[in-house]
């Protein structure tokens, strides 16, 4: 199974940022917007870790060790808020909306989601150190979205409190459109 560990906002959080998105689609240009492949709000959500392929086996595991890290979090405070671009918003390959709030605690649960990963000898995906984001829109060439930052920057969400998160599966060309398909498959409460 290809899985990634993440913490979903609630639907109105959602929805404040998909109308957000929306209105600053709309005024883009279009040789920008046929550049990106926009990720379905449906899908939306701030990946902890990505683990790549991993065994039922290894996944059962791996799911007793993500139970017990999640007693020892607390809930954490978040919203969504900014925009940029990794590489840089110059040369971009995902357009992200950025998360402040309880960062430090956050970096923190991914940091254990990435050790509990490692004894389970998968190795996560990424390894640069975790930047909480949630990815709005993907290039397949280095593409320019500062018209789509700068119009975003400005962006506040509402707070919300992540009180858990979860094991998804992801497959891959399954969906609409040859989109990936997002499976929750098993949800801890944080303490």
């Amino acid at each position: 199974m290809r899985l990634f560990v993440a913490v979903t906002p609630p639907a109105p959080v959602l929805d404040h940022l998909s109308a957000a998105v929306s209105d600053v689609r709309a005024g883009c240009p279009a040789d920008l917007g046929g550049a990106l492949t926009w990720t379905l709000p449906a899908q939306w959500h701030l990946t902890l870790a990505f683990l790549g392929e991993v065994d039922d086996a290894v996944a059962n595991r791996l799911g007793r060790r993500l139970a017990r890290l999640a007693g020892r979090h607390q809930p954490l405070r978040l919203a969504l808020a900014g925009a940029g671009g990794f590489g840089s918003a110059r040369r971009a390959r995902v357009l992200w909306a950025g998360v402040h709030g309880d960062r430090e605690p956050l970096r923190r649960l991914a940091q254990g989601v990435t050790a509990a990963a490692g004894r389970e000898r998968i190795e996560v995906a990424g390894g640069r150190g975790y930047r909480p984001h949630l990815t709005l829109a993907r290039a397949r060439q280095p593409t320019d979205v500062r018209p789509l930052t700068e119009r975003l920057e400005s962006y506040e969400g509402p707070g919300w409190t992540a009180d858990a998160f979860g094991l998804v599966r992801s497959r891959l060309t399954a969906g609409p459109g040859g989109r990936a398909v997002h499976e929750p498959l098993t949800r801890w409460p944080l303490r």
